[in-house]
């Protein structure tokens, strides 16, 4: 007996700050979003959230998890949902955070790369607002120099080999203290002590 799988034409739709891409049928039908973390691609549809894995070799993970969408939606198996239910929500500070975030397992290795990051985090003024969720998955953080907030990747925030990260903190806002986004090199430089030794 053969089965086969049905899948519709479908396109991706602009990521949020998460990286997570709605998928659409037609002109505006979402039936759900796709995103990374770490390495598997996970969806989020009317049924929840579902992580379908790695993709096969040679193949893009966000074409992969999309198209996986589009099928459960033309078997009948998802129904389409609102932008607002499939898009992240700009985090809110309303206490402290906790030390992971709520998908990453605590295992001894994660809580020990959790503490280091929030320690340089501490060190070099960022405040996050979400608990620590790996190096190359957005995490929500507002600047202490100067007030922005927006994602940021602890793989480009930590220094190399030992080193200190670099003074361009973050993108230029709309309205910046400073052409390079923050407050300048010179004055990071000065609020920040570890810049001094």
């Amino acid at each position: 007996m053969t089965t086969t799988t049905t899948t519709l034409a479908y396109r991706l739709g602009t990521p949020d700050w998460e990286r997570r891409y709605p998928v659409l049928i037609g002109e505006s039908t979402v039936i759900g979003a796709v995103f990374r973390w770490h390495r598997d691609w996970l969806t989020l549809s009317s049924e929840g959230e579902l992580n379908i894995g790695r993709p096969e070799k040679g193949r893009r993970g966000v074409d992969q998890a999309a198209a996986h969408l589009a099928a459960e939606y033309a078997a009948g198996h998802i129904k389409p949902v609102s932008l607002d239910d499939v898009t992240a929500a700009v985090p809110v500070l309303t206490g402290p955070v906790p030390l992971l975030h709520w998908r990453m397992p605590q295992t001894p290795r994660n809580v020990e790369a959790a503490q280091k990051a929030m320690a340089a985090l501490e060190l070099h003024r960022w405040t996050p607002y979400s608990g620590f969720p790996g190096s190359d998955n957005p995490w929500w953080q507002e600047c202490q120099l100067c007030g922005w907030q927006g994602p940021r990747y602890w793989s480009h925030q930590r220094g190399r080999n030992g080193g200190l990260p670099s003074t361009h903190r973050h993108p230029a806002s709309t309205t910046p203290p400073a052409p390079d986004g923050c407050v300048g090199d010179d004055k990071v430089r000065e609020l920040i002590t570890a810049y001094q030794q």
